[in-house]
């Protein structure tokens, strides 16, 4: 059994966007851990602020199998994977972390390297796994989180509820 996490954010008819990627998780995995939302500024482009969270689920799943599960889920939302990579976003599900596993393989990065760059992404995996450890840097990610935060930027809570 692995624990994993996702991150997930839209900028797009961001709510629901946002219930319909839970819900597709959770007719899949239906013990998903849920954060609190939040709000952010748009990352590297002008645009409307996204909302963000991090869900988290055990799962005998293989990594590679997760990975597909989320592009399909993207698809079925909308996704358009032709826009350049800092733009507008109906869905975007990024696998986190597989365990304590490290994976760089085409098109599967464990962990992955914007849970240390983005508030969005280790606030709210902090609020739900703040516990576990970094696999490759010892940390907590709560630890993480409270050396990130005082330069974080605007990250609030939104309510948005996702039960």
């Amino acid at each position: 059994m692995a624990r994993v996490s996702i991150s997930l954010g839209s900028n797009i008819q961001r709510e629901r966007n946002l219930r319909c990627a839970v819900d597709a998780l959770r007719a899949r995995y239906p013990q998903l851990v849920v954060s609190p939302v939040y709000e952010t500024e748009a990352v590297g482009f002008e645009g409307d602020d996204f909302l963000n969270l991090v869900v988290a689920f055990d799962t005998e799943d293989a990594v590679q199998e997760i990975a597909r599960q989320l592009k399909q889920i993207e698809d079925s939302i909308g996704r358009d994977r032709s826009q350049p990579r800092f733009s507008a976003r109906t869905i975007d599900l990024d696998l986190l972390t597989y365990d304590q596993a490290v994976i760089d393989e085409e098109g599967i990065q464990v962990p992955r390297h914007e849970i240390l760059k983005n508030a969005f992404v280790l606030k709210p995996l902090s609020d739900i796994l703040g516990d576990e450890w970094h696999p490759t840097l010892g940390e907590s990610y709560r630890e993480l989180w409270l050396a990130m935060a005082p330069t974080a930027g605007r990250i609030t809570v939104f309510d948005l509820k996702l039960d």
